[in-house]
């Protein structure tokens, strides 16, 4: 496990993430920052990130500054990744049919997403929660120090968002669901973060056809 190290160059911030991929890095502060760091690192859909997953296209659903410090449904915000159990999940948010960007940094309070060399990437913060992201690419980090089953409802409570059948995140509308290919119809809350689960939710319309996302071609 890393400490966060408020003062660490970018630099060194990308040699620990390229690590990411099998054990996800905290990530570190620099006073470095851009324009792009202030809409949270929305970026052309083109663009591959440092995690080998694309970025999202698209305005931020929302600001990933509204996750606090405090404990939250039992998930904790730590000085130090728990790597005990490491997994990663994707979030992809569409309205009316148009690509929102789910912004990196949710669940590490404080930190702001920066450019770098390999892609926007989120840096500093006060601490870091079980549920994060690093990168405005819709991957969902969840390194916990014991293996548990986590849900959509529990990542959107640390980012202090709702989620409800008719709300993702303050974006209102009608919600569909669709999980590892196949509509979900419970609550989008239960929706659980399995290794590698693909969740795309369509708020409003038209529908977008689901999206998967090829994880072999990460280290996640």
């Amino acid at each position: 496990m890393r400490r966060l190290f408020p003062l660490l160059a970018i630099a060194a911030v990308l040699l620990a993430l390229a690590g990411c991929g099998s054990s996800s890095s905290s990530s570190s502060a620099s006073s470095t920052s851009s324009s792009a760091s202030s809409s949270s690192g929305a970026s052309s859909g083109t663009q591959t990130g440092f995690e080998g997953v694309s970025i999202e296209p698209g305005a931020v659903v929302a600001s990933a500054g509204t996750t606090g410090t405090t404990p939250v449904d039992g998930i904790s915000c730590g000085a130090t990744e728990q790597l005990a159990y490491h997994i990663h999940a994707h979030l992809a948010v569409f309205v009316n049919g148009q690509s929102r960007a789910l912004p990196g940094g949710i669940g590490i309070p404080g930190s702001q997403v920066v450019q770098s060399s390999e892609g926007p990437v989120a840096n500093g913060g006060q601490c870091i929660y079980w549920l994060h992201t690093h990168a405005p690419d819709g991957v969902i980090h969840i390194e916990s120090p014991t293996q548990r089953i986590y849900t959509l409802g529990d990542f959107f409570d640390v980012w202090r968002q709702p989620l409800t059948a008719t709300n993702v995140a303050g974006v209102k509308g009608s919600v569909t669901a669709t999980v590892n290919g196949k509509p979900w119809t419970k609550s989008l809350r239960s929706i659980p973060l399995n290794p590698h689960t693909v969740v795309q939710l369509n708020v409003g319309a038209p529908s977008v056809p689901f999206k998967s996302v090829d994880w072999s071609q990460t280290q996640l």
